[in-house]
């Protein structure tokens, strides 16, 4: 065999010397053209390669265990840049150089060249340069196939994806957000890469013109906008109207960037020649011209309430222009911030326990989860028990500042404790001697004093010194009285008072009557924070409001069962009502509507008083006669915490007004039950308990 294939390659060598020779040193042309099939843009590589030369290969592929094939093994670019250079030099193969052309390219633009694998397939042979794969198509088996392989289409150039516009929209907010950052770079290849536009191009003149304090430009810019410009608000304004309006803010920080820099005759000419000729806002410009008297810089931003001349100023200035503009043109300033953090702020309201107070940035949040609230954090656990009263408890109720509690009990003797840092509760002060018990108390706008009432039969009213001890007035108007309600005005000087037998009475500090309603079956007392209005629930089943100067009264609430207790929120828009046989109900007082009425809580005849608490007094909490508290987010009807551990009637419930975390309950069963979240655990029973136990 190896004599055989000596012979052959002399033959082959002598055949390709003697054509050449006949040719002039250029080989025939092939019988047939052979096709690179495989690599695209490689053109017919067959006409590239002589017949001589092929042969050679042919020769050598078909016996690749020959001694010489490893010699004189050719690469077939090689092969095919040889015949290029020689058909170029004969002025030949004109036809085929856009061919030529792609496959240089492919090897200059990455694509696989003969330096790293190439694979090509001529006339069913298949070679790759690197040696480690042969197919000859012939029957005779190929060692392993090129994992090198080019499909057809590899050089093909994919079209991009068509954005929506909400993905044109999330583009957009990035690229101003990094823009912001100072990341300009990286937002032109964005733009560029995505093909969006963060702005359009007159808005970003428009902005460079503003920040860096060219006026002139500024305002020559607004023509061209003036077609972009749109409304802010519902109603329409021309653009003429819009474009008049960013002009006055314009010349208006011109003019004090003058006056600033104490150019006084330029700011004279801005006031005179170009802001008084708009006429328009003449009110504001009348103000502007009296910042001519202020002496010195610091005196004009006073006086103006205004940043300066800078970046600062004129950055608060392009976002009031920017208004004027859609955001098509050009972004609201800060827009993905904005949308952050109402997205934050939606999820912590829509938080059945979110019970802490709301930061309105987004560095004390992660982004890359969602808000969520345990009800281990809830105050739904007993935190202490209080077993110093020897009777019923009627009432409980935290001072103003939260650092006491009060509670009144059938035992005629109401008990003040003090609520150290730790949220632990101890007796502070004993207060006695109320013949008929204490079923109401009120603290002092400034928790200095505190007001005792009894139930139905009792026609006397205590008011205490707390800090002290002592007793300051005891009243007593008749001995036919029933005053079992009363409320403190906010000036902390007058208080009102009344019962269910027709009283209805203001008084000051002394006990001195001031002001009297007649006729007036009160069940419980209010103050509105006007310090005029008093709202009062009688035996009508309604809330009537008292105006004490003009004498006048209104109707505000109506409902259909006895009214047995109420209280206020502090903005004194809502009032939540224990309605006889009905429950909890909330109504708005300005809208006079009933807004909700809350589920699960079981309401006789008895007297029980619920509260608003938590943060932003988002709870509502109320006793019930199964022996429960009951706990609802103002939103929503149905309870989120049942709170067991009182064995009778909870009468009173109370909501710490500075600490969120903080509940007190009154009960029959001679208690007081302090309520809190979860008490501490470990990293495992945290992670392994998901709902609260609502036992104690």
């Amino acid at each position: 065999t190896s004599t055989f294939c000596h012979q052959r390659l002399g033959e082959l060598t002598l055949a390709s010397a003697s054509s050449d020779s006949e040719t002039g040193g250029v080989s025939p042309p092939p019988r047939k053209k052979y096709r690179a099939s495989v690599v695209e843009g490689a053109g017919e590589l067959g006409a590239a390669i002589g017949s001589a030369a092929l042969s050679t290969v042919v020769g050598i592929l078909t016996f690749p265990n020959s001694p010489v094939a490893p010699v004189i093994r050719l690469n077939p670019h090689s092969v095919a840049h040889i015949y290029i250079n020689n058909m170029q030099a004969n002025g030949a193969g004109q036809g085929q150089d856009s061919e030529l052309s792609c496959l240089n390219n492919s090897a200059q633009n990455g694509e696989p060249s003969s330096a790293g694998g190439a694979h090509t397939n001529v006339n069913g042979l298949s070679t790759t340069n690197n040696g480690n794969s042969v197919s000859n198509n012939v029957g005779i088996p190929a060692p392993a196939a090129s994992n090198n392989a080019v499909s057809s289409d590899a050089n093909s150039v994919k079209k991009k994806k068509r954005l929506s516009q909400s993905e044109e929209d999330v583009i957009r907010l990035i690229g101003q957000h990094l823009h912001d950052l100072g990341l300009n770079q990286t937002v032109d290849l964005l733009m560029q890469e995505s093909g969006c536009r963060l702005e359009h191009s007159s808005a970003t003149k428009f902005c460079n013109h503003v920040v860096e304090g060219e006026w002139d430009k500024a305002e020559s810019d607004l023509s061209e906008l003036k077609a972009l410009m749109h409304s802010p608000s519902a109603i329409v304004v021309s653009p003429t109207m819009l474009q008049l309006r960013m002009k006055f803010l314009l010349l208006q920080q011109k003019y004090l960037e003058y006056l600033e820099d104490a150019k006084v005759l330029e700011a004279l000419q801005v006031l005179r020649a170009e802001l008084t000729p708009l006429k328009y806002n003449t009110e504001r410009i009348h103000i502007l011209s009296g910042y001519l008297m202020c002496s010195h810089a610091e005196d004009l931003r006073a006086k103006a309430e205004w940043e300066g001349k800078g970046t600062a100023s004129r950055t608060k200035l392009l976002d009031k222009l920017q208004t004027y503009l859609p955001p098509s043109v050009m972004l609201p300033p800060r827009r993905l911030q904005t949308l952050l953090r109402q997205a934050v702020e939606l999820q912590r309201e829509r938080c059945l326990y979110h019970n802490t107070k709301l930061d309105s940035g987004l560095d004390s949040v992660s982004l890359l989860l969602d808000h969520a609230c345990s009800r281990k954090q809830f105050p739904c656990y007993t935190q202490q028990i209080l077993t110093e009263h020897c009777n019923e408890v009627w009432f409980c109720k935290f001072s103003n500042d939260g650092t006491k509690l009060a509670t009144g009990s059938k035992d005629t003797t109401v008990i003040v404790w003090h609520v150290n840092t730790s949220h632990q509760l101890k007796l502070m002060k004993t207060l006695e001697g109320h013949a008929y018990g204490v079923s109401y108390l009120a603290w002092s706008p400034d928790d200095t004093y505190l007001i005792a009432c009894g139930p139905d039969d009792c026609s006397e009213l205590w008011l205490w010194n707390v800090q002290t001890g002592e007793l300051r007035t005891k009243m007593s108007q008749s001995h036919e009285d029933s005053l079992t309600s009363v409320a403190w005005n906010p000036d902390g000087k007058r208080f009102v008072t009344g019962g269910q037998r027709g009283q209805f009475y203001q008084c000051d500090l002394d006990g001195n009557l001031l002001d009297s309603w007649e006729g007036v079956r009160v069940q419980c007392l209010w103050c509105l924070g006007d310090a005029r209005t008093v709202l009062a629930s009688d035996t009508h089943q309604r809330i009537r409001g008292y105006n004490f100067e003009d004498l006048t009264d209104r109707n505000i609430v109506q409902e259909d069962h006895p009214i047995m207790s109420f209280t206020v929120s502090k903005n004194g828009r809502l009032a939540l009502l224990n309605v006889a046989t009905q429950g909890v109900h909330l109504w708005d007082l300005h809208d006079r509507v009933l807004v909700r009425k809350y589920q699960g809580v079981t309401q006789g005849f008895y007297t029980i008083h619920s509260c608003f608490g938590g943060h932003n007094e988002d709870f509502i909490a109320s006793g019930s006669e199964d022996h429960k508290v009951y706990i609802w987010h103002r939103r929503s009807e149905l309870p989120i915490a049942e709170l067991t551990g009182h064995t009778r009637t909870v009468n009173c419930v109370s909501w710490n007004p500075v600490v969120p975390g903080l509940l007190a309950s009154a009960s029959d069963d001679g208690t007081v039950r302090i309520w809190g979240p979860a008490p501490f655990l470990d990293v495992q029973d945290a992670e392994g308990l998901n709902e609260c136990s609502m036992d104690s």
